[in-house]
């Protein structure tokens, strides 16, 4: 495997995280006047009009977006602001995560402390779930909320050196700034994900049923069809963007496990019975299944064609060839 430096992986991760800043509006916004296009010259009837130049369509398509445009952009502004100030609460609620207090577990505290002075790294918050399972993730897009956090079973069944690797594994995405774009393009996908259904709502609230019946029919079937298909398009986008920014990340952080406890054989250790048990019950979301160290939710052939973790097995292997 190529090696990639601390650096150049930061580095990589700012210019992914700004290209999603950037790619995503621009998605929801070129899909948006598709659907406008579409809808215009099938509920219309007008799918090609010789007398004036075959225009109608496009020209009705392209005066609904100008309207429609700043509203998209409005709300994918305040989701997304709303998103990453409350991505801490809103992960925390997915997950049920709490804070950890340290009076609760200072075997963790000074895990965490002591790995933090070692590589010169700022102390995130802990959190634990309340989860037998074996798992964890580190989360935050700043100082302020670098969340490392921890299931119950994890601290409970794993050894000292084991649970230390794992806690470095996490620091290290905090580090590399993996946690940051991770939770930029969870935001997006959030936003993708409700627009569709604001579009599906609203076509089908009122504006249709003022046309006589046979044209209501098809029309809604045209627009369901529409939808769908839109849906699928960005879904199949953001899966790709996903998938840029997750597996070698997981090899990154594993060797930065390695490097910062300087014994790789304990995390290979860990993630062997993290793969033995490491569903949480109250991960029911993909997206934030993604931040774990391995996916929290049941295994499935569909989690398994769209994982965004490499295999756990490879993980171990390379592990041992330190």
């Amino acid at each position: 495997m190529k090696y990639v430096g601390i650096q150049t992986q930061k580095h990589r991760n700012n210019i992914r995280s700004t290209l999603m800043l950037c790619l995503f509006p621009c998605i929801i916004l070129a899909l948006a006047w598709t659907f406008f296009l579409v809808s215009s010259t099938w509920l219309a009837g007008e799918a090609y009009a010789p007398e004036d130049g075959g225009t109608t369509s496009v020209a009705r398509a392209t005066e609904a977006f100008i309207h429609t445009a700043p509203w998209i952009l409005g709300i994918c502004l305040i989701w997304f602001l709303t998103a990453y100030c409350a991505n801490t609460s809103i992960i925390n609620a997915a997950t049920g995560s709490r804070p950890l207090e340290r009076r609760e577990n200072k075997r963790v505290y000074n895990m965490v402390e002591n790995l933090c002075i070692a590589s010169h790294t700022d102390m995130p918050k802990i959190n634990i779930i309340e989860d037998h399972s074996l798992n964890a993730f580190a989360s935050g897009i700043n100082k302020r909320n670098f969340t490392v956090t921890l299931s119950r079973g994890i601290i409970d069944r794993l050894n000292d050196a084991e649970l230390e690797a794992v806690i470095a594994h996490e620091l290290t995405h905090i580090r590399n700034n993996d946690v940051k774009a991770l939770i930029v393009s969870i935001v997006f996908v959030g936003i993708f994900s409700f627009l569709t259904q604001i579009l599906l709502r609203t076509l089908l609230s009122g504006r249709l049923r003022t046309r006589n019946d046979s044209k209501n029919s098809g029309g809604i079937i045209v627009v369901i069809l529409l939808i769908l298909l839109l849906a699928a398009v960005g879904y199949f986008i953001t899966l790709l963007m996903r998938f840029a920014i997750s597996r070698n990340r997981e090899y990154m952080a594993d060797a930065g496990s390695a490097e910062m406890t300087k014994n790789p054989l304990a995390l290979a250790s860990a993630l062997r019975k993290i793969s033995a048990d490491s569903c949480i019950e109250a991960v029911t979301q993909n997206d934030v299944a993604q931040l774990f160290i391995d996916n929290p939710m049941k295994k499935s052939f569909i989690n398994s064609l769209f994982a965004t973790h490499p295999p756990i097995g490879k993980r171990i292997h390379l592990l041992e060839q330190f």
